[in-house]
């Protein structure tokens, strides 16, 4: 891409995995609000579950999840103890148990959990939700720490997906951001994880961080292929060390700049795609035959907290601290701090400290924004029944001189050059985002 839309576009925007996006929710959502609105669920509603595992035995600098290092098992084994009690209290809460078919235990480190405890919520779950016999059950898993014991408990436990955090696998790279992580200690679990049942892998990649060149994003990529991973997530390094401290270790001068970023995101896309990856999204890459690829290449693709997925729940109830959660009627999240949620937990039963009630322009502009992320175009005719969109695609006139958008009547469609940049695109119909500057730290750039 020329340096000059480089410079135009790559830009902090939201990652609309929600709209309204989680620096727009507020405290006007409580715990109040998110009992009555489960109390107003109604049977049969599709449901997903998420929990979250806040937990590592060592801290990534590149990390910008809500997570903390903890070496000894008695505040994990606490943490599971409350959890299953806010499980108890969220499906207390319904009027009847629901239907799930999509569950995802992220992090932190869900294999810092004892696999005695990965077994007991994933039973507990069982006992309080209607879980299908086909439903999609992910785990994250951190390669360095996982044991065979964790992984027989996911194949024992149901276990359907395993998301492995790779990043990159060339030495320098790994000592500058403080994960350090052979080849092939990472192509032992994942064989252990396909010995186990457990073959639907995902792999996490990252560009933009320290030391980072292409040729070593094409290194990493050729041995990631060597896994024959499901699925590949490639993402780019958001260096926001105001808002995370131990970012602060990573030495700015060895980042590349906007130029090198987008080098490095091409040359790992062009790689994957050559091999037979389809891609997914922005972001993501998928083989053939697979059910993320069926539904990208049908335009049934979803996108929600946990990326992009088949996943079309209605509802999704988030569990532990800074879960994020949404029904019908909005989104509600957690608190993130661990002791104030154990405290809300155990008093209250609920920890949701904040969220946001849905309005009809809200779920419109939801519409817009994830059919373009996920499809990369998006008919306005389809997804909205009021034409109030004029200021909208007005903003997107620079990207169409640019060859980055193509406006056809109410039709908009991101061009191959483009559709990296979907995310400023979406922008557009983002009627909460501050456009000053002043908000930029809360997001990550755009390449």
């Amino acid at each position: 891409m020329h340096p000059d839309l480089l410079a135009r576009y790559d830009r902090p925007v939201p990652r609309y995995t929600s709209y309204p996006t989680a620096p727009h929710f507020t405290a006007d959502v409580d715990g109040a609000t998110y009992r009555r609105w489960l109390g107003k669920t109604a049977p049969g509603t599709r449901t997903s579950l998420y929990l979250h595992i806040p937990f590592c035995h060592e801290m990534c600098w590149y990390c910008g999840c809500n997570t903390r290092v903890v070496r000894r098992p008695e505040p994990i084994a606490s943490y599971v103890q409350v959890l299953i009690a806010e499980i108890d209290a969220v499906a207390d809460a319904l009027p009847t148990r629901l239907p799930v078919r999509h569950i995802h235990f992220g992090g932190g480190s869900p294999n810092t959990l004892a696999p005695s405890d990965l077994t007991r919520l994933i039973n507990h779950l069982r006992d309080r939700f209607d879980i299908d016999t086909n439903a999609e059950i992910a785990v994250e898993i951190d390669p360095r720490t996982t044991t065979e014991a964790f992984i027989q408990a996911c194949a024992a436990a149901g276990v359907t997906r395993a998301s492995i955090g790779v990043q990159d696998l060339n030495a320098d790279v790994q000592q500058a951001v403080n994960r350090i992580q052979p080849y092939d200690k990472i192509a032992r679990v994942v064989a252990a994880l396909n010995d186990a049942g457990v073959d639907d892998i995902n792999v996490d990649l990252m560009y933009g961080l320290p030391h980072q060149t292409e040729t070593k994003v094409s290194n990493t990529i050729d041995k990631t292929l060597r896994l024959a991973p499901d699925r590949v997530a490639l993402f780019g390094y958001a260096h926001v060390p105001w808002m995370k401290k131990h970012m602060r270790l990573i030495g700015e001068s060895a980042l590349p700049d906007g130029s090198q970023r987008w080098r490095q995101f091409e040359t790992a896309a062009n790689r994957l795609r050559e091999t037979g990856y389809i891609p997914v999204g922005m972001d993501h890459f998928a083989r053939p035959g697979t059910a993320l690829a069926t539904a990208a290449e049908a335009g049934r693709l979803h996108r929600n907290f946990q990326g992009y997925t088949i996943d079309n729940a209605a509802a999704l109830l988030g569990f532990g601290a800074s879960a994020i959660g949404a029904l019908p009627q909005g989104y509600v999240q957690n608190d993130p701090d661990v002791p104030r949620w154990h405290a809300a937990v155990v008093e209250q039963g609920l920890a949701t400290i904040r969220g946001r009630a849905l309005t009809d322009d809200d779920r419109e502009r939801r519409a817009i924004i994830e059919r373009l992320m996920c499809d990369m175009e998006v008919d306005l005719d389809e997804v909205a029944t009021a034409h109030s969109y004029k200021p909208e695609l007005n903003a997107l006139s620079g990207m169409v001189r640019d060859g980055l958008v193509e406006i056809r009547g109410h039709t908009i469609r991101m061009t191959s050059m483009g559709q990296p940049l979907v995310r400023m695109a979406a922008a557009a119909f983002d009627r909460y985002l501050d456009r000053t500057g002043d908000a930029a730290p809360r997001h990550a750039r755009a390449v």
